[in-house]
């Protein structure tokens, strides 16, 4: 992690050597959760569409920086998360990750990165009924937080420029097969 954090360092002190172009500031809605197969904890999510949890509304924001290092095509990015998850409990996210350009035709452009994201959220064991049968957080019923490292944290951004400096913008977070996020939201050149 140190090595990666030094070549980081180095990378955007000297973005003169690489023809580095822009940053983007972006706000996004977070949004919806999808359940392809339904919601383990179904009962306990007030903002559902439907009886499985399949479809799930989430209350919040995420906040964005992208830093292009070579032309509009590789960027690094850094997004903070704030939310109410699933159940209406707090919850957050924190991702760095390297991006690359996929392709771009006239005002659509679609990226794809990847990187670590370490995923928080209050602990849901204080939930009557709640089945932990499903262990993809870390922590005990006695803990205040339920936690995850992942060092693949992935993401697809779908934009659409309004003009040379504001785009729509739309994040799908693929975490198959139990969870699928979508936000929505702009970015903005400075």
């Amino acid at each position: 992690m140190r090595k990666i954090c030094i070549f980081l360092f180095i990378l955007l002190w000297n973005n003169h050597l690489i023809n580095a172009n822009d940053l983007f500031i972006g706000i996004k809605y977070f949004g919806l959760s999808i359940h392809p197969t339904g919601a383990l904890n179904s009962q306990h999510m007030p903002l559902k569409f439907d009886k499985r949890g399949i479809f799930v509304l989430n209350t919040g924001i995420s906040l964005n920086i992208e830093y292009f290092v070579y032309k509009d095509i590789i960027s690094v990015k850094f997004v903070q998360g704030l939310y109410a998850d699933c159940v209406q409990k707090f919850g957050g996210f924190i991702h760095l990750g390297f991006r690359a350009r996929i392709f771009e035709i006239g005002n659509h452009s679609l990226y794809g990165g990847i990187g670590p994201t370490f995923i928080y959220r209050k602990n849901w064991y204080a939930l009557d009924d709640y089945d932990d049968s499903f262990s993809f957080f870390c922590g005990n019923p006695e803990d205040i937080w339920q936690y995850r490292f992942l060092w693949y944290g992935g993401e697809l951004e779908y934009n659409y420029a309004i003009n040379d400096i504001f785009s729509l913008s739309t994040s799908f977070v693929p975490g198959f097969p139990d969870l699928v996020n979508l936000s929505v939201g702009f970015r903005a050149r400075m």
